[in-house]
């Protein structure tokens, strides 16, 4: 599931919109300071996401303009960035097995989803299939919209799912205590005025022309390809000051929160239960993978758990960076699965979703 804007052009908010962004990123800050108060893992994010989300099934129009999603996406893709030198790209020889793994996982979960939400809740096959494939939500929502699916139930089915992993990955890696005993592996260095110049512009003009390109969530891959590339030559030293991520971080929370405001509490209400059932579904055939690979790779737990988690990849990279998890590993695994998805999904749909004369008459 991505979380990209549809378009970099917007025009400056109204009062009024005005208004509802500021009470968002208060309401999004507010949440995220008490999780961090209260010292659970991925608090900036969770606590945001968490607040905002509460507030927006409460009935507050909650919604952020596109140029401050762009700049929250560019600015952890800048973070990410300013890892890579630090990891050194860890697990090489592990990639083409577990990418291939995570594609077989997609498979799997996606017609273990699917299965079930048909059996289990009536949906048609259409919506289904489509409700079951885990992430690229855009592309999943225009081909739902051409194919005449249920668009609002396959989007609270893809919303609660990435609600749930951003919440609870956290806490699954703090119970097993991986969280709690990770190494502090954020940049403590902040840039020159000149090196964040050069950061915050290579960043930017990398990240336009992937969004020419059409390329998958390219503000953030944009700038952490930019930032990877100044860091690793050492053309720049240091980081984004501190106060900085952590505005970015709470921002990605009260972006995924703030899409239960699109969402009608009725519809919510109708298709909650067919979206946690799904979420189960797709998380332990996941898990079956996820142990196959314990059990053979060197990998480690925290890696492959966010790598496979079948989240929205700008949600689980934000989460990478906050949890001290290596964000290339994770990063290659879900613009991989991205790209499976966006390429198989409409065969797969042609193949076994409602023919398309169902759809007409």
């Amino acid at each position: 599931m991505s979380l990209l804007p549809a378009s970099f052009a917007s025009t400056l908010p109204g009062r009024a919109e005005l208004l509802r962004v500021l009470e968002t990123l208060a309401i999004g800050t507010a949440g995220g300071v008490l999780f961090l108060w209260a010292h659970l893992p991925g608090g900036l994010i969770s606590g945001a996401m968490i607040a905002c989300g509460i507030a927006a099934i409460g009935g507050r129009q909650l919604a952020l303009p596109p140029v401050i999603t762009q700049t929250v996406l560019v600015l952890l893709g800048i973070s990410l960035g300013a890892l890579v030198s630090r990891e050194l790209i860890q697990h090489m020889s592990d990639y083409p097995l577990t990418i291939g793994m995570l594609a077989l996982a997609t498979f799997c979960s996606t017609f273990g989803s699917s299965l079930y939400l048909q059996r289990v809740h009536g949906w048609d096959p259409t919506s289904a299939l489509l409700a079951g494939s885990p992430g690229a939500l855009s592309q999943i929502t225009l081909l739902a919209a051409e194919k005449g699916a249920d668009v609002a139930g396959i989007a609270v089915v893809q919303t609660i799912r990435v609600i749930i992993l951003t919440a609870a990955l956290p806490l699954l890696l703090a119970i097993t205590g991986i969280a709690a005993a990770a190494p502090p592996a954020l940049p403590t260095d902040i840039a020159s005025p000149l090196g964040l110049a050069a950061l915050i512009g290579a960043s930017l003009a990398v990240a336009l022309i992937l969004r020419l390109a059409k390329f998958p969530a390219s503000w953030m891959f944009g700038a952490m390809l930019a930032s990877s590339v100044l860091h690793g030559t050492g053309l720049v030293e240091g980081g984004l000051p501190p106060w900085l991520r952590n505005i970015a971080l709470v921002g990605i929370g009260a972006l995924i929160g703030s899409r239960f405001a699109r969402m009608r509490l009725s519809t919510l209400r109708r298709h909650v239960n067919a979206g946690l059932g799904s979420f189960a579904i797709a998380i332990i055939i996941s898990a079956i993978f996820v142990s196959v690979l314990l059990a053979t790779t060197q990998v480690k737990f925290s890696d492959i758990v966010v790598a496979f988690a079948p989240g929205a990849m700008d949600a689980m990279l934000a989460l990478a960076l906050t949890l001290h998890i290596d964000p290339i590993f994770v990063g290659a695994h879900h613009l991989s699965r991205f790209v499976f998805v966006s390429i198989t999904t409409p065969g797969i749909v042609h193949l076994f979703g409602r023919p398309q004369e169902d759809v007409d008459d």
